[in-house]
Protein backbone atom coordinates (compact mmCIF):
# COMPACT_ATOMS: atom_id res chain seq x y z
CA UNK A 1 0.00 0.00 0.00
CA UNK A 2 1.22 3.54 -0.58
CA UNK A 3 0.65 6.94 0.97
CA UNK A 4 -0.75 9.67 -1.23
CA UNK A 5 1.94 11.24 -3.45
CA UNK A 6 3.39 14.62 -2.62
CA UNK A 7 4.66 17.14 -5.18
CA UNK A 8 6.90 14.69 -6.99
CA UNK A 9 8.75 15.87 -10.10
CA UNK A 10 7.56 14.53 -13.41
CA UNK A 11 10.71 12.46 -13.73
CA UNK A 12 10.33 10.78 -10.32
CA UNK A 13 9.76 7.06 -10.32
CA UNK A 14 8.15 4.89 -7.67
CA UNK A 15 10.85 3.74 -5.28
CA UNK A 16 11.42 0.31 -3.84
CA UNK A 17 9.75 1.39 -0.61
CA UNK A 18 6.42 -0.22 -1.41
CA UNK A 19 4.78 0.91 1.81
CA UNK A 20 5.17 4.61 1.13
CA UNK A 21 4.80 7.04 -1.75
CA UNK A 22 6.63 10.35 -1.73
CA UNK A 23 9.13 12.50 -3.59
CA UNK A 24 12.17 10.79 -5.02
CA UNK A 25 15.54 11.59 -3.46
CA UNK A 26 19.20 10.72 -3.51
CA UNK A 27 20.72 7.35 -2.67
CA UNK A 28 21.42 6.28 0.89
CA UNK A 29 24.63 5.62 2.75
CA UNK A 30 24.76 1.96 3.69
CA UNK A 31 26.54 -0.58 5.86
CA UNK A 32 28.95 -3.16 4.41
CA UNK A 33 25.99 -5.40 3.62
CA UNK A 34 24.37 -2.61 1.63
CA UNK A 35 21.65 -1.85 4.18
CA UNK A 36 21.09 1.68 5.56
CA UNK A 37 22.07 1.87 9.24
CA UNK A 38 19.50 3.32 11.63
CA UNK A 39 19.29 3.61 15.40
CA UNK A 40 16.24 2.63 17.44
CA UNK A 41 16.00 3.59 21.10
CA UNK A 42 13.48 1.54 23.05
CA UNK A 43 11.92 3.65 25.82
CA UNK A 44 11.51 0.83 28.34
CA UNK A 45 11.18 -2.95 28.59
CA UNK A 46 9.10 -3.32 31.73
CA UNK A 47 5.66 -3.41 30.11
CA UNK A 48 4.02 -5.92 27.79
CA UNK A 49 3.22 -3.18 25.30
CA UNK A 50 6.80 -1.99 24.87
CA UNK A 51 8.13 -5.53 24.88
CA UNK A 52 5.79 -6.20 21.97
CA UNK A 53 7.14 -3.15 20.14
CA UNK A 54 10.67 -4.43 20.80
CA UNK A 55 9.71 -7.78 19.29
CA UNK A 56 8.23 -6.26 16.13
CA UNK A 57 11.06 -3.78 15.43
CA UNK A 58 13.75 -6.18 14.11
CA UNK A 59 11.12 -8.07 12.12
CA UNK A 60 10.15 -4.93 10.20
CA UNK A 61 13.76 -3.78 10.01
CA UNK A 62 14.61 -6.98 8.14
CA UNK A 63 11.52 -6.64 5.93
CA UNK A 64 12.49 -3.08 4.98
CA UNK A 65 16.14 -3.90 4.35
CA UNK A 66 17.52 -1.83 7.23
CA UNK A 67 20.45 -2.53 9.53
CA UNK A 68 19.60 -1.68 13.16
CA UNK A 69 21.52 -0.46 16.18
CA UNK A 70 19.34 -0.53 19.31
CA UNK A 71 19.48 0.92 22.82
CA UNK A 72 17.09 1.14 25.77
CA UNK A 73 16.73 4.45 27.64
CA UNK A 74 14.65 2.89 30.45
CA UNK A 75 12.29 5.85 30.78
CA UNK A 76 15.24 8.18 31.47
CA UNK A 77 15.76 11.20 29.22
CA UNK A 78 19.43 11.46 30.27
CA UNK A 79 20.00 7.91 29.03
CA UNK A 80 18.14 8.72 25.83
CA UNK A 81 20.44 11.69 25.28
CA UNK A 82 23.50 9.50 25.85
CA UNK A 83 22.11 6.83 23.55
CA UNK A 84 21.64 9.43 20.81
CA UNK A 85 25.32 10.36 21.16
CA UNK A 86 26.21 6.70 20.77
CA UNK A 87 24.14 6.48 17.60
CA UNK A 88 25.88 9.56 16.21
CA UNK A 89 29.28 8.00 16.85
CA UNK A 90 28.15 4.81 15.12
CA UNK A 91 27.26 6.76 11.99
CA UNK A 92 23.54 6.04 11.86
CA UNK A 93 21.57 7.75 9.10
CA UNK A 94 18.36 8.11 11.11
CA UNK A 95 16.97 7.51 14.60
CA UNK A 96 13.62 6.28 15.92
CA UNK A 97 12.88 7.10 19.55
CA UNK A 98 9.97 7.33 21.97
CA UNK A 99 10.89 10.09 24.45
CA UNK A 100 8.82 9.75 27.62
CA UNK A 101 9.68 13.26 28.81
CA UNK A 102 8.50 15.16 25.77
CA UNK A 103 9.85 18.54 26.90
CA UNK A 104 13.39 17.58 27.92
CA UNK A 105 14.25 15.95 24.59
CA UNK A 106 14.39 19.30 22.72
CA UNK A 107 18.19 19.89 22.94
CA UNK A 108 18.91 16.41 21.59
CA UNK A 109 16.54 16.95 18.69
CA UNK A 110 18.25 20.26 17.91
CA UNK A 111 21.64 18.55 17.81
CA UNK A 112 20.37 15.80 15.52
CA UNK A 113 18.75 18.35 13.22
CA UNK A 114 22.05 20.24 13.00
CA UNK A 115 23.79 17.02 12.00
CA UNK A 116 21.06 16.31 9.43
CA UNK A 117 20.10 13.03 11.11
CA UNK A 118 16.33 12.56 10.65
CA UNK A 119 14.30 11.52 13.68
CA UNK A 120 11.00 9.67 13.87
CA UNK A 121 9.32 9.67 17.27
CA UNK A 122 7.05 6.79 18.19
CA UNK A 123 3.99 6.99 20.46
CA UNK A 124 5.01 10.41 21.80
CA UNK A 125 5.35 13.84 20.22
CA UNK A 126 8.06 16.26 21.43
CA UNK A 127 6.77 19.50 22.90
CA UNK A 128 9.24 21.46 20.78
CA UNK A 129 11.84 20.80 18.10
CA UNK A 130 11.60 19.28 14.65
CA UNK A 131 11.26 15.64 13.69
CA UNK A 132 10.73 14.03 10.31
CA UNK A 133 7.52 12.29 11.42
CA UNK A 134 5.63 11.38 14.55
CA UNK A 135 4.13 7.88 14.43
CA UNK A 136 1.37 7.89 16.97
CA UNK A 137 -2.34 7.40 17.45
CA UNK A 138 -4.72 10.16 18.47
CA UNK A 139 -4.25 10.10 22.24
CA UNK A 140 -7.07 12.54 22.84
CA UNK A 141 -9.32 9.99 21.17
CA UNK A 142 -8.14 7.43 23.75
CA UNK A 143 -9.49 9.57 26.58
CA UNK A 144 -12.67 10.32 24.66
CA UNK A 145 -13.38 6.65 23.94
CA UNK A 146 -12.80 5.65 27.56
CA UNK A 147 -15.11 8.43 28.69
CA UNK A 148 -17.89 7.45 26.29
CA UNK A 149 -17.69 3.81 27.32
CA UNK A 150 -17.76 4.50 31.06
CA UNK A 151 -20.37 7.22 30.68
CA UNK A 152 -22.64 4.74 28.92
CA UNK A 153 -22.03 1.91 31.37
CA UNK A 154 -22.65 4.14 34.39
CA UNK A 155 -25.77 5.70 32.89
CA UNK A 156 -24.24 9.16 33.20
CA UNK A 157 -24.01 9.09 37.00
CA UNK A 158 -21.57 7.98 39.67
CA UNK A 159 -17.84 8.09 40.45
CA UNK A 160 -14.80 6.98 38.47
CA UNK A 161 -11.05 6.89 39.07
CA UNK A 162 -8.66 7.89 36.32
CA UNK A 163 -5.18 6.39 36.81
CA UNK A 164 -3.16 8.92 34.85
CA UNK A 165 0.21 8.44 33.25
CA UNK A 166 3.03 10.94 33.51
CA UNK A 167 1.83 14.50 32.88
CA UNK A 168 5.35 15.38 31.66
CA UNK A 169 4.39 13.26 28.65
CA UNK A 170 2.13 14.53 25.88
CA UNK A 171 0.35 11.18 26.07
CA UNK A 172 -0.53 11.56 29.73
CA UNK A 173 -1.71 15.12 29.15
CA UNK A 174 -3.75 14.28 26.06
CA UNK A 175 -5.54 11.31 27.63
CA UNK A 176 -6.22 13.18 30.86
CA UNK A 177 -7.49 16.37 29.27
CA UNK A 178 -9.70 14.56 26.75
CA UNK A 179 -11.24 12.29 29.40
CA UNK A 180 -11.98 15.24 31.70
CA UNK A 181 -13.31 17.42 28.88
CA UNK A 182 -15.60 14.64 27.66
CA UNK A 183 -16.94 13.93 31.14
CA UNK A 184 -17.67 17.61 31.84
CA UNK A 185 -19.39 18.09 28.50
CA UNK A 186 -21.40 14.87 28.32
CA UNK A 187 -21.67 13.33 31.79
CA UNK A 188 -21.62 16.18 34.33
CA UNK A 189 -23.09 13.93 37.02
CA UNK A 190 -20.04 11.66 36.99
CA UNK A 191 -17.31 12.68 39.44
CA UNK A 192 -13.75 11.93 38.31
CA UNK A 193 -10.91 11.29 40.75
CA UNK A 194 -7.70 11.89 38.81
CA UNK A 195 -4.61 10.17 40.18
CA UNK A 196 -1.10 10.88 38.89
CA UNK A 197 0.95 7.67 38.72
CA UNK A 198 4.02 8.42 36.56
CA UNK A 199 3.22 5.21 34.63
CA UNK A 200 4.04 3.24 37.81
CA UNK A 201 1.84 0.22 38.55
CA UNK A 202 2.61 0.15 42.28
CA UNK A 203 1.70 3.82 42.67
CA UNK A 204 -1.51 3.26 40.69
CA UNK A 205 -2.55 0.32 42.89
CA UNK A 206 -1.89 2.25 46.10
CA UNK A 207 -3.89 5.26 44.97
CA UNK A 208 -6.76 3.09 43.71
CA UNK A 209 -6.82 1.30 47.07
CA UNK A 210 -7.07 4.66 48.86
CA UNK A 211 -9.84 5.92 46.58
CA UNK A 212 -11.93 2.75 46.92
CA UNK A 213 -11.58 2.88 50.70
CA UNK A 214 -12.71 6.50 50.84
CA UNK A 215 -15.38 6.08 48.15
CA UNK A 216 -16.68 2.49 48.11
CA UNK A 217 -19.34 3.53 45.59
CA UNK A 218 -16.80 4.07 42.80
CA UNK A 219 -18.10 2.22 39.74
CA UNK A 220 -15.57 2.96 37.01
CA UNK A 221 -11.81 2.97 36.45
CA UNK A 222 -9.87 4.37 33.49
CA UNK A 223 -6.29 3.10 33.33
CA UNK A 224 -4.31 5.19 30.87
CA UNK A 225 -2.10 2.19 30.03
CA UNK A 226 -1.78 -1.48 30.87
CA UNK A 227 0.98 -0.74 33.39
CA UNK A 228 -1.83 -0.61 35.99
CA UNK A 229 -3.62 -3.79 34.93
CA UNK A 230 -2.21 -6.31 37.40
CA UNK A 231 -2.41 -3.99 40.39
CA UNK A 232 -5.93 -2.87 39.56
CA UNK A 233 -7.20 -6.44 39.36
CA UNK A 234 -5.47 -7.29 42.62
CA UNK A 235 -7.07 -4.35 44.43
CA UNK A 236 -10.51 -5.19 43.04
CA UNK A 237 -10.08 -8.80 44.13
CA UNK A 238 -9.06 -7.74 47.66
CA UNK A 239 -12.15 -5.53 47.86
CA UNK A 240 -14.44 -8.32 46.64
CA UNK A 241 -15.19 -6.31 43.51
CA UNK A 242 -13.61 -8.55 40.88
CA UNK A 243 -16.94 -10.01 39.84
CA UNK A 244 -18.80 -10.73 36.61
CA UNK A 245 -20.15 -7.70 34.73
CA UNK A 246 -23.69 -8.94 35.44
CA UNK A 247 -23.08 -8.58 39.20
CA UNK A 248 -24.23 -5.25 40.64
CA UNK A 249 -20.91 -4.96 42.53
CA UNK A 250 -18.93 -4.96 39.27
CA UNK A 251 -16.63 -2.00 38.71
CA UNK A 252 -16.28 -1.15 35.02
CA UNK A 253 -12.64 -0.96 33.91
CA UNK A 254 -11.25 0.54 30.71
CA UNK A 255 -7.57 0.10 29.90
CA UNK A 256 -5.34 1.37 27.11
CA UNK A 257 -2.85 -0.68 25.05
CA UNK A 258 -4.49 -3.80 23.62
CA UNK A 259 -1.95 -6.30 24.97
CA UNK A 260 -2.91 -9.99 24.89
CA UNK A 261 -3.60 -10.07 28.65
CA UNK A 262 -6.14 -7.25 28.35
CA UNK A 263 -7.97 -9.03 25.54
CA UNK A 264 -8.13 -12.23 27.61
CA UNK A 265 -9.35 -10.30 30.65
CA UNK A 266 -12.13 -8.68 28.61
CA UNK A 267 -13.28 -12.07 27.36
CA UNK A 268 -13.18 -13.38 30.94
CA UNK A 269 -15.20 -10.44 32.30
CA UNK A 270 -12.38 -9.14 34.51
CA UNK A 271 -12.14 -5.81 32.70
CA UNK A 272 -14.57 -4.34 30.22
CA UNK A 273 -12.71 -2.49 27.49
CA UNK A 274 -9.39 -1.26 26.19
CA UNK A 275 -8.13 0.96 23.40
CA UNK A 276 -5.75 -1.01 21.19
CA UNK A 277 -2.54 0.92 20.53
CA UNK A 278 -0.92 -0.57 17.42
CA UNK A 279 2.44 -1.81 18.73
CA UNK A 280 3.06 -3.62 15.45
CA UNK A 281 2.29 -0.60 13.28
CA UNK A 282 4.35 1.71 15.48
CA UNK A 283 7.38 -0.43 14.64
CA UNK A 284 6.44 -0.83 10.98
CA UNK A 285 5.84 2.82 10.16
CA UNK A 286 8.59 4.24 12.37
CA UNK A 287 11.10 2.31 10.28
CA UNK A 288 9.25 2.96 7.03
CA UNK A 289 9.40 6.72 7.59
CA UNK A 290 13.05 6.54 8.61
CA UNK A 291 13.88 4.78 5.36
CA UNK A 292 11.89 7.38 3.46
CA UNK A 293 13.74 10.19 5.24
CA UNK A 294 17.11 8.67 4.39
CA UNK A 295 15.97 8.41 0.77
CA UNK A 296 15.14 12.14 0.76
CA UNK A 297 11.38 11.81 0.55
CA UNK A 298 8.84 14.22 2.00
CA UNK A 299 5.18 14.05 3.01
CA UNK A 300 2.24 16.35 3.49
CA UNK A 301 -1.00 16.22 5.51
CA UNK A 302 -3.80 13.99 4.28
CA UNK A 303 -5.36 10.56 4.43
CA UNK A 304 -3.19 7.51 3.97
CA UNK A 305 -4.25 4.15 2.61
CA UNK A 306 -3.32 2.36 5.82
CA UNK A 307 -6.38 3.76 7.60
CA UNK A 308 -4.70 6.78 9.15
CA UNK A 309 -4.31 10.51 8.66
CA UNK A 310 -1.17 12.63 8.52
CA UNK A 311 -1.75 15.94 10.30
CA UNK A 312 0.50 18.95 10.76
CA UNK A 313 0.66 19.56 14.50
CA UNK A 314 2.93 22.60 14.19
CA UNK A 315 5.45 24.07 11.77
CA UNK A 316 7.94 21.40 10.80
CA UNK A 317 6.18 18.51 12.52
CA UNK A 318 3.86 15.99 10.85
CA UNK A 319 2.09 13.21 12.72
CA UNK A 320 0.74 10.00 11.22
CA UNK A 321 -2.21 9.19 13.47
CA UNK A 322 -2.70 5.44 13.23
CA UNK A 323 -6.01 3.75 13.98
CA UNK A 324 -6.58 2.63 17.59
CA UNK A 325 -10.00 1.00 18.08
CA UNK A 326 -12.03 0.61 21.25
CA UNK A 327 -12.22 -3.08 22.17
CA UNK A 328 -15.06 -4.63 24.17
CA UNK A 329 -16.61 -8.01 24.86
CA UNK A 330 -19.60 -7.47 22.59
CA UNK A 331 -18.20 -5.25 19.84
CA UNK A 332 -21.00 -2.78 20.48
CA UNK A 333 -21.27 0.96 19.93
CA UNK A 334 -21.05 3.18 23.00
CA UNK A 335 -22.44 6.71 22.72
CA UNK A 336 -21.46 6.80 19.07
CA UNK A 337 -18.09 5.06 19.50
CA UNK A 338 -17.87 1.70 17.68
CA UNK A 339 -15.79 -1.12 19.10
CA UNK A 340 -14.23 -4.41 18.05
CA UNK A 341 -14.79 -7.66 19.90
CA UNK A 342 -11.87 -8.74 22.05
CA UNK A 343 -11.62 -11.91 19.95
CA UNK A 344 -11.28 -10.03 16.65
CA UNK A 345 -8.36 -11.53 14.72
CA UNK A 346 -7.39 -8.14 13.27
CA UNK A 347 -6.13 -7.02 16.70
CA UNK A 348 -2.36 -7.31 17.06
CA UNK A 349 -2.83 -8.57 20.62
CA UNK A 350 -4.49 -11.69 19.19
CA UNK A 351 -1.65 -12.33 16.77
CA UNK A 352 1.43 -12.01 18.92
CA UNK A 353 3.47 -15.16 18.46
Amino acid sequence: MRLRKVLCSAASALTALALLSACGGSGTAATSDGKPLVGVDYPRSDTDFWNSYIKYTPEYGKELGLSLKTTNSQNDVAKLTANAQTFISQGVKGIAMAPQDTAAIAPTLAQLEAKKIPVVTVDTRPDSGKVFMVVRADNRAYGEKACRFLGTKLGGKGKVVMLQGDLNSINGRDRTEAFNDCMKANYPDIKVFGEATNWDGAVAAQKLQTDLTAHPDIKGIYMQASFALSGTLQVLKQKGLLVDPSDKKHVFVVSNDGIPEELKDIAAGKIDATVSQPADLYAKYALSYLKAAIDGKTFKPGRTDHDSTIVQVREGVLEDQLAAPLVTADGGTYDGVPSLKSTDTSLWGNNLG
